[in-house]
């Protein structure tokens, strides 16, 4: 942000291409149907920190806080999921507010999720209860060249098309087993 003497000029984020998201929306109305695999492979370092490989990019890390034995190298697995969350939202975000002509200057997403770990994967307490996240906020601090109301009709509709928030809504199919 710049500060003058009589007005703060906020600096817009990084623009997307209104061109390519309108492209790539023109691809998915032609073939609405495309069911793409998304393959990474996780290889275990030692103790509980992992190296995720993606495409061909350099080793995402997963770790453990001290707390549950980890070296606190990195998040933990269920700090990536609300990691994940919060930048499947922010990406949907920012490119609806391209298609709506909204010039965004903020979009900061602050993620809480409510987890039992009592059962530590299925060595500790394993009494009846819920696994994994039980409840989960999201407060979007979003600043645009737009009113309150039109931002916060961007966030509703990035929230229900949003890919990672809708895995965590709906029941999905995980199979698990040896290679």
């Amino acid at each position: 942000m710049t500060k003058t003497a009589t007005a703060t000029v906020a600096t817009p984020l990084r623009p997307i291409s209104k061109d390519g998201l309108i492209a790539l929306a023109e691809k998915a109305k032609a073939n609405p149907n495309v069911i793409k695999s998304l393959p990474v492979t996780t290889v275990c370092e030692g103790q509980f920190r992992n190296l995720t490989y993606v495409r061909d990019l350099p080793a995402h890390v997963i770790d453990e806080p001290p707390s549950l034995l980890g070296e606190d190298t990195a998040p933990n697995p269920s700090e990536a999921v609300l990691a994940s969350l919060g930048s499947c939202l922010s990406v949907g975000i920012h490119a609806n507010a391209t298609m709506r002509g909204i010039t965004l200057t903020k979009l900061e997403l602050h993620l809480e999720g409510d987890i039992n770990i009592t059962g530590v994967w299925g060595i500790g307490d394993l009494s009846e209860k819920r696994l994994g996240f039980t409840d989960i906020r999201v407060k979007v601090d979003i600043e645009g060249d737009a009113s309150r109301e039109e931002l916060d009709a961007l966030v509703a509709h990035s929230n229900i098309w949003s890919p990672v928030a809708n895995t965590l809504r709906n029941p999905v199919s995980v199979e698990v087993g040896l290679a």
